[in-house]
């Protein structure tokens, strides 16, 4: 019989969130597969076990996969772990899960915390809809573009993103999602966490004269239901603004901040001829 491929929730910062089924799964299993030998070997010192433990990451997922495969079909129980929260969320696992089951491999769940989950909870915003991005892109032309295809989403939206570039997140977002709600989370469950709450234009004055440190995980409001902006009305609006003497791109913002139409969406028409 083959062995059961064991998917392991780990804390993401206080380790006495770590389950009593995830510390008896880890002493069981025959292998332990992480995203960081290192931080996964500290983590096992601390809760007294003494498992093997190889390398899973993005680098060597293909040629890992193959090989925990194949101990799997030999009878190996493997337990996949990433450094904090559920293994496969914006880490690797998906491949090992899916060739794992088309060998006729048994993949179970030992659920543990979830940054994604603990932010949303946290967040102020709604939590009955929601849906996860993981990283945008880190250019800011192709960041700005998934985002300008996330004006129109009516649902709560989850990022993660790393502390220096949480501020260009912000900014980008302000421009292209106009001045909804936001909640930056860092450091959850850890001594120092903290959740800033408010507008995107509050929330990156906050951060921009205090840089965020840790890790960072963004939750946005969604596009408010039934409030579909008129985007020539802006525009006119913009347009006067212009008249009145004041920049396209300050007039383009100051409408679009009025009504929650996209920054750069009005500054694109106000140059139109």
């Amino acid at each position: 019989m083959s062995g059961t491929l064991f998917l392991v929730g780990t804390p993401i910062g206080n380790l006495g969130d770590l389950s009593d089924r995830a510390r008896a799964t880890l002493a069981d299993v025959d292998l332990v597969a992480a995203e960081d030998t290192r931080r996964t070997g500290r983590l096992l010192d601390r809760i007294g076990v003494s498992q093997p433990v190889v390398s899973f990451f993005e680098g060597n997922e293909d040629r890992r996969t193959r090989e925990l495969v194949a101990r799997l079909v030999a009878g190996e129980d493997v337990a996949l772990v990433t450094d904090a929260g559920m293994p496969s969320v914006s880490d690797p696992g998906f491949r090992l899960v899916r060739a794992s089951l088309e060998a006729g491999v048994p993949v179970t769940t030992v659920p543990g915390p979830s940054a994604v989950v603990a932010a949303l909870v946290v967040s102020g915003l709604p939590t009955d809809r929601f849906t996860f991005e993981g990283f945008l892109p880190r250019r800011p032309g192709e960041r700005r573009a998934r985002l300008a295809e996330l004006a129109s989403e009516r649902r709560t939206v989850v990022l993660f993103e790393s502390p220096a570039r949480v501020s260009a997140l912000l900014r980008d977002a302000l421009e292209e999602l106009g001045d909804r709600r936001v909640a930056v989370a860092r450091e959850l469950t850890k001594l120092h966490e903290e959740v800033l709450r408010g507008t995107l234009s509050s929330v990156l004055d906050e951060v921009s004269a205090r840089p965020a440190k840790g890790e960072i995980v963004v939750v946005l409001q969604g596009a408010p239901a039934g409030a579909r902006v008129d985007l020539d009305e802006v525009v006119a609006e913009a347009r006067r603004l212009v008249a009145a003497g004041a920049r396209k791109r300050d007039a383009a913002a100051e409408a679009a901040h009025r009504s929650g139409a996209s920054v750069n969406a009005v500054y694109r028409a106000l140059l139109e001829p």
